[in-house]
């Protein structure tokens, strides 16, 4: 390696000497690669990378990509980002062309784009490419003739043939200059990539389990269910409708393989009451789990530090206070962690000081109002959070403050976007959000939807949902059509606004119908079913309902608690610096302030059909949980 960089910075005499002594001591140094090696090498992958372009051959290209582009050069260069994005444009259509395998292709483009191909998908250039997939015939579509041009493979071509000569160039640098440019990093990296991973395995077995107890619990509501049918089958024996022969064979299907041979057929089915009472002895008792509980923690310290401390410690706290909450076990863990901050007032509710910690909303500090507003998102994502929130006099002033002051791209908008979504679950908030103009705001938000995230276009597109389903007094029908995630919300909005006589007359004016008509022409069932419903609402003659305003809050949404509210940290503790539960146990450890509260019974859902637009306020994380049920 040493003669290897000697040679490539042509230190010639050095190389001599070095050769010189290295032979007098019996040291043996093997041929360095030399420059002639290294040009020829450079051609022959240079070579591959074109042959695979031109043959479409996509798993070659993206082998040599990934063993030849240096990966700080593909995950930050934008040129790189760019043409890999285009060359899986390019072996996408390139079967359209007369080649098989087009299916193939579409299924690996789609994977692509919602993979590493999902971090442009905020560039204007790209953004019309993410249809593709899903477009029948791209030849003639619009938006892709422009792929099937005889000009556009090798205007691509050129490109990728510059790029291969800079960066397959540098590449091929000596060896111990790398190492030494390296410095660790590469062990860093690992390091990193291997903790985002673990996040992720978390997080899948975290649905894992939540899956799991939501299947164990349906099981055991069916064997209850079927216990009550069987009760009522049994009555019928006596008036001679069924035999206990059928009812036999009936407990058969129902019971445990185990038992059927045992159980059933030694069982006198005539007797009232003997199969319901088998099958509710087939369910093994649950035991109940020993949960622990956190150790109890120093609030007025907690408090005192958040308001007077250094901006990185009121950051730390409220991420280590915030971890309490998402990190801890659903039910009683969390619901005693989310107890202990409300009974000890930790955003300090009723506090008459000006200065509160509510107020590190408007702090100097960008992570800070980010961590708070990540904080009070928290909250709001647990029923009992959001009454303590909606009791905050001055909450929604600066949450749409906030809202309205910080970045597009700010992650401290996002979370406070959100969290007021999360509020309008209850009408209090809804009838607040309505005075202070907040539907306007988002319909002009939502005017330039290329502009916002998917997370903050769907929650967006939620809130107003939740607004205009408060039966509000105004048309908000300028938004687009053309994102599916949040057309179950923009249904739900169309549908409840049409229950007012003007707004239906203008709608008819304005020829809603027929627009209605052309995006029900689209392969989607779902959609078109909700579509009738809008149209058939829009064609009624029915007198607008009695206004809302004075009913009970509704909020049956209990557990809305998000992996997104731990994404991207961008506070990392440094060398031997406390963090997160160790930090809160170590400096602020208190005695009795963890309070158990029996948990108020959550009311059943109302049942909703999928076929019919959204008609209650709800979030995009519940509604997706509906539609896989």
């Amino acid at each position: 390696m040493i003669k290897e960089y000697l040679k490539f910075e042509e230190f010639e005499e050095t190389v001599q000497s070095f050769d010189k002594e290295c032979k007098s001591k019996g040291k043996l140094v093997s041929k360095p690669r030399g420059t002639t090696l290294r040009d020829s090498k450079t051609r022959v992958i240079k070579k591959d990378f074109l042959s695979s372009f031109d043959d479409g051959d996509h798993k070659v290209f993206f082998e040599l990509w990934a063993e030849n582009i240096p990966s700080d050069v593909t995950d930050t260069d934008s040129d790189a980002l760019s043409l890999e994005f285009y060359s899986h444009v390019h072996f996408t259509v390139y079967p359209l062309r007369g080649h098989p395998g087009r299916h193939e292709r579409r299924s690996l483009f789609k994977d692509y784009l919602e993979t590493r191909g999902s971090v442009l998908s905020q560039t204007t250039e790209l953004v019309s490419y993410y249809a593709l997939p899903f477009v029948s015939n791209p030849t003639v579509h619009p938006s892709f003739k422009h792929l099937f041009r005889d000009s556009w493979i090798p205007q691509l071509k050129e490109k990728l043939e510059q790029f291969l000569s800079v960066t397959l160039k540098s590449s091929n640098s000596p060896r111990l200059l790398s190492l030494y440019k390296e410095g660790g990093r590469g062990t860093k990296e690992a390091m990193q990539q291997l903790q985002l991973q673990r996040v992720e395995a978390d997080r899948r077995a975290t649905s894992c389990v939540r899956k799991f107890n939501k299947m164990q619990a349906d099981y055991h509501n069916l064997i209850g269910i079927t216990a009550e049918l069987v009760d009522s089958l049994e009555a019928t024996v006596s008036g001679n409708m069924i035999s206990p022969e059928y009812l036999q064979s009936v407990c058969v299907r129902l019971f445990n393989s185990h038992m059927r041979q045992s159980a059933v057929h030694s069982t006198d089915f005539t007797r009232p009451g003997t199969a319901s009472s088998m099958l509710r002895a087939s369910i093994p008792p649950l035991k109940q789990k020993e949960v622990p509980m956190l150790p109890s923690l120093d609030y007025e310290k907690l408090k005192k530090d958040m308001i007077g401390g250094s901006d990185r410690l009121k950051s730390l706290l409220l991420q280590a206070l915030r971890w309490r909450l998402t990190r801890s076990l659903p039910g009683e863990q969390r619901d005693t962690v989310l107890q202990a901050y409300i009974s000890n007032d930790l955003l300090e509710r009723d506090s008459t000081k000006q200065n509160t910690v509510l107020y590190l909303l408007r702090s100097t500090n960008e992570i800070v109002r980010q961590y708070m507003a990540r904080l009070i998102n928290a909250f709001a994502s647990l029923a009992e959070g959001r009454v303590y929130l909606s009791h905050i006099p001055n909450l929604l002033k600066l949450l749409t403050g906030a809202l309205k002051e910080e970045g597009k791209d700010s992650l401290t908008r996002e979370n406070v976007l959100v969290a007021l979504q999360k509020l309008s679950l209850r009408r209090s908030q809804q009838t607040a959000m309505i005075a202070d103009d907040l539907i306007g705001w988002l319909v002009d938000e939502l005017q330039d939807p290329d502009c916002l995230s998917d997370y903050t276009l769907e929650y967006s597109a939620a809130l107003l949902m939740n607004l205009c389903l408060s039966q509000i007094k105004f048309v908000c029908m300028r938004f687009t059509l053309l994102f599916p995630q949040i057309r179950p919300y923009v249904n739900g909005a169309l549908y409840s606004i049409l229950c007012i006589p003007s707004v239906r007359e203008e709608a008819r004016e304005m020829s809603v119908e027929e627009i209605l008509r052309c995006y029900s022409k689209e392969e989607n069932p779902d959609l078109n079913r909700q579509i009738e419903f809008i149209i058939k609402q829009l064609n009624s003659a029915e007198e607008e309902g009695p206004d809302s305003d004075d009913e009970e809050e509704e909020d049956d949404n209990d557990d809305l608690m998000e992996t997104d509210l731990d994404k991207e940290e961008v506070l990392q503790p440094q060398h031997s610096e406390l963090s997160g539960e160790s930090l809160l146990t170590t400096e602020y450890l208190g005695i009795m302030t963890n309070m158990t509260r029996v948990k108020r019974k959550a009311t059943p859902l109302p049942q909703t059909n999928v076929n019919e637009p959204l008609q209650r306020p709800v979030t995009p994380s519940s509604h997706r949980n509906i539609s896989a049920g």
